[in-house]
């Protein structure tokens, strides 16, 4: 039995009252007889309309299932279906967004984004300040350097290796911050002349940068400069000079490393990547947030047989060039990603039943950033005074329009101006999808960004179509002519409605947070795109994908794109269906063998752990970053698969049980792993499995509502 406190019509876990009571109202200015009687007023008034179009989408779903059942798929005729009830709409007017009080780094900036769960305080903190990072040190680490001709990472450092890191880098400076005449490499000196980067180069001659105005800073002397700071694409490059330091020893100008400006903004996030099924686990969240807010959050983690303090970094300052002093900010901005629609939480209950999360999120995620909205803060997050959420799992413009009324009425609820709250908006349901126009028009004062995300959206698409037919396999998805029309819409409709210069632009995760050469080597289709943000896997993945946006300006690329069409609405409206199902038994257990691996390895740490994501080895031991998305795509694939009859259930029991014996394997090494082999009766398994053969009646193929379920069982929650 959950101990509460009834307010009301509330009946609030102790857990989250406590927390709110003696950690978040104070210094909010609000007392708690009215937050707690604002807060019933909006989940009596709202939740009628939250449950009705959670009942529209299913009745929209029966509706699709049916014709498909009944009719051979034909586009024209489709189109015609999907007007008539309601699903495709009529396209609004053109219009320009018209948001107010937008940070830089939003509006203006491109550059990396960083998805971390706020639920884990030091990747938290990590993130934040990942708005600066070291190109030497992301390098050295990691893949983008080959371990070939003795430049392996081995134990100590590596000469070989470094020199190798060093060549890159100075490389990256020509290419992005030229010299008038010869290369960085063949620096020996920095310095400062009368306002002027000063170069000295090996030969004897000085030169200075082919464009002066990259040189917006330094700190030390103009003779010996400690940084010089340049300027390209609105991103920052910090040359630190050290002659002293071991790095710097080996460098003809002193030079210990480059710092990129990296992750501009961060999506710290109560979804997707975390597990928070009940108040214990959501106050772990909201907690950080609040730490993060209020720039007092603190975590300390033993390193090295020393234990080390991890707070918010403060900002960076450097000497200008007209005698003052210039701050450079030194966090990366951070957005709070809410809940979607659908999922309620035992938090809090209103006559027995439990409240929508989506409502529970927005009415006190907002009081957890007063301090940042008010300035009251002395390490600020938003210097506009807003507060950036992300909203997640929209269908359609009547969702986006909810959202809109619920920010309304949390920020009545909380005192805060109007229009305090800005939306992003996630396209990653079908139904966004094919009236996004419409969607960004309901919320066309409070937008800051869109995005794509492909995992949902592939697990949106294949459960809109789980009665047309089989799907191909899911590496050829993305080879579908849907996927080039989706990724393409998304940035043509944002910029048609005035994104640009406004708001951001987004594409999805790298999913290897290991192979980021492949990273380096790919990663510049997303500015290419013309998105100004894309998400990354890591700080140190942060500062390789930042050289993309020295490399391509993406506000220039989005002018360009203005001046094309879209791609059609025919080609996002046609599913990845298999034209041939003539698979081999080979083929087809090797597709199961993937599915059902990624699945289990992924089901079975957020059900027993509470991990909502992490790098789980794929079943040739590569790391992947897996999330409910993730997990979506690969449970809704199979169930198609079983739907028509292209696997049995017989071999799905069978490759699921074979798959948990090498997930057990794979985490051998954990203490805290609980093995599902040989009894296969927990918990866990038990969801892996009704992801799938339960697949296609879940609401839209979330994942949701079965990990809460398994994972609520395993706490020993009974309900109250």
């Amino acid at each position: 039995m959950t101990a509460r406190i009834q307010k009301g019509k509330l009946a609030i876990a102790k857990e989250l009252y406590d927390f709110i009571e003696n950690e978040a109202l104070p210094g909010s200015g609000l007392d708690s007889e009215t937050y707690w009687k604002n807060f019933e007023q909006v989940v009596v008034d709202l939740s009628p309309k939250n449950k009705a179009l959670l009942v529209k989408r299913d009745d929209i779903q029966a509706k699709i299932d049916e014709w498909h059942r009944n009719n051979k798929f034909e586009l024209d005729a489709y189109k015609a279906f999907l007007t008539e009830i309601g699903y495709l709409l009529p396209e609004v007017e053109d219009f320009q967004i018209s948001t107010e009080n937008v940070d830089e780094e939003i509006a203006l900036l491109a550059g990396p984004q960083l998805v971390v769960p706020v639920r884990n305080a030091r990747y938290c903190l990590n993130a934040a300040n990942a708005r600066w990072g070291s190109l030497y040190d992301a390098l050295y680490g990691f893949d983008v350097i080959p371990e070939t001709d003795g430049a392996e990472k081995g134990k100590g450092y590596n000469p070989i290796r470094g020199a190798k890191v060093i060549a890159f880098a100075k490389n990256f400076l020509d290419e992005n911050f030229a010299l008038v005449q010869g290369s960085h490499a063949e620096v020996t000196a920095y310095t400062v002349e009368k306002n002027q980067l000063a170069v000295n180069l090996k030969d004897g001659s000085k030169t200075t940068l082919a464009k002066e105005a990259q040189f917006v800073g330094f700190n030390g002397s103009e003779d010996k400069p400690t940084e010089i700071v340049l300027l390209n694409n609105g991103l920052h490059v910090i040359i630190e000079i050290d002659p002293i330091n071991s790095i710097g020893q080996t460098d003809l100008a002193g030079v210990k490393d480059l710092v990129l400006e990296s992750a501009v903004t961060t999506i710290q996030d109560l979804e997707d990547s975390i597990a928070a099924v009940d108040a214990e686990e959501k106050v772990e969240g909201y907690r950080n947030w609040l730490g993060l807010m209020r720039g007092t959050l603190e975590e300390s983690i033993e390193k090295n047989g020393k234990t080390v303090t991890r707070k918010l970094n403060e900002d960076r300052t450097c000497k200008n060039l007209i005698g003052g002093t210039t701050t450079l900010h030194g966090r990366s901005l951070m957005l709070l990603r809410n809940v979607g629609h659908l999922m309620t939480n035992p938090a809090i209950l209103v006559d027995g039943q439990e409240i929508y999360e989506g409502i529970m999120d927005a009415l006190i995620t907002p009081l957890l950033t007063i301090a940042d909205i008010r300035g009251e803060n002395t390490i600020k997050n938003s210097r506009k005074g807003s507060m950036y959420i992300v909203k997640p799992k929209m269908h359609g413009p009547e969702e986006v329009a909810f959202a809109v009324e619920l920010f309304e009425r949390a920020e009545q609820a909380l005192g805060l101006p109007a229009k305090t709250l800005k939306i992003g908006i996630m396209d990653e349901e079908r139904r966004t999808s094919v009236n996004l126009k419409n969607c960004i028009a309901q919320a066309k004062d409070r937008t800051i960004f869109i995005n794509t995300g492909f995992m949902d959206r592939t697990g949106d698409e294949i459960h809109t179509f789980m009665e047309a037919g089989p799907f191909v396999r899911k590496g050829e998805v993305k080879g579908q002519k849907w996927f080039p029309a989706y990724e393409n819409r998304n940035v043509m409709i944002g910029l048609q409605a005035g994104l640009r210069g406004k708001a951001q632009i987004g594409k999805g995760m790298w999913p290897k947070p290991d192979m980021l050469l492949d990273m380096y080597n790919t990663k510049t289709e997303h500015p290419e795109a013309g998105a100004s943000c894309a998400w990354v896997p890591s700080p140190s993945g942060a500062v390789i994908h930042a050289i993309h946006y020295h490399q391509i300006n993406v506000a220039n690329r989005q002018q360009e794109l203005l001046a094309t069409e879209a791609l059609a609405l025919d080609d996002l409206l046609t599913p990845p269906l298999a034209t041939d199902t003539n698979w081999s038994e080979e083929e087809k257990t090797k597709e199961l063998e993937n599915n059902c691996q990624g699945i289990l390895g992924y089901v079975v740490r957020w059900v027993d752990l509470g991990i909502g994501c992490s790098k789980v080895p794929d079943i040739n031991d590569v790391g992947l970053m897996e999330d409910r998305a993730t997990l979506r795509i690969s449970s809704q694939h199979v169930a198609n698969w079983l739907r028509h009859g292209v696997v049995t259930k017989v071999q799905v029991e069978e490759v699921l049980k074979r798959m948990a014996k090498i997930v057990d394997e794979q985490n051998a090494n954990d203490p805290l792993y609980t093995a599902m082999a040989p009894n296969f009766d927990g918990y866990a398994f038990q969801a892996a499995s009704d992801l799938i053969f339960k697949g296609g009646e879940q609401p839209s193929g979330y994942t949701e509502p079965l990990l809460h379920a398994a994972r609520l069982k395993l706490k020993g929650y009974t309900g109250d």
